[in-house]
């Protein structure tokens, strides 16, 4: 079922901050990062910026030569396999994996290294690179997204472990068919507080 979130600035940001909200794979390992889901950026004060949060997610992949395959549904307790075929590399279902909740893509090239993407709502929700011949990597994602206010950040791309860490305001959308993300705080000077992001006008699904 789709979530629609819809943000809205009530803060008292002078600064024309980015607003950057990214997912959390709970497979991932540690040496992994977040991606850049959405950054919201120029959303002035009184603005809102509806968006959605889709349960359907798709896969692809880019192979060692740079090829990006085309995306493709996937369901949780699948796994992909990136293989070389007549016609060139492919991302093909491969079977259903013991892990319900995971989706799973596995390596089968003879040589190179892959990165996998995984999408929602039309963006890159999270990704894997380096990924090698004989590898699997799997994803398991919670209803919840995180949200905070960043800078020098790129939508569909790899967040700063430092940027990551500094942000720890987690919102459960387990349950929702529609909310409002509420910024507020800010301020410039003495007058400056944090911000703060809490979820009201919600509608239960």
């Amino acid at each position: 079922m789709n979530v629609k979130l819809n943000f809205r600035n009530e803060s008292n940001d002078v600064d024309n901050s980015q607003v950057l909200i990214f997912g959390s794979n709970a497979e991932a390992s540690n040496d992994e990062t977040a991606v850049a889901w959405k950054v919201i950026r120029n959303c002035g004060q009184g603005c809102r910026h509806p968006f959605v949060y889709s349960s359907d997610v798709e896969v692809n992949m880019i192979d060692p030569y740079a090829n990006h395959t085309r995306r493709m549904h996937i369901e949780p307790g699948q796994e992909f396999k990136a293989l070389m075929t007549s016609s060139g590399t492919q991302l093909e279902f491969a079977d259903n994996n013991d892990a319900p909740n995971q989706y799973t893509i596995a390596n089968q090239l003879q040589d190179g290294s892959i990165t996998v993407q995984i999408w929602r709502s039309g963006s890159v929700y999270a990704a894997k690179s380096g990924v090698l011949p004989a590898q699997k990597v799997s994803f398991e994602f919670k209803p919840t997204i995180f949200i905070g206010v960043a800078s020098q950040v790129v939508e569909g791309e790899v967040v700063d472990s430092a940027v990551v860490s500094s942000i720890n305001t987690e919102i459960s959308l387990l349950g929702l068919a529609s909310a409002d993300i509420v910024m507020r705080g800010g301020g410039g000077g003495a007058n400056s507080v944090p911000f703060t992001f809490t979820l009201e006008n919600i509608v239960a699904a």
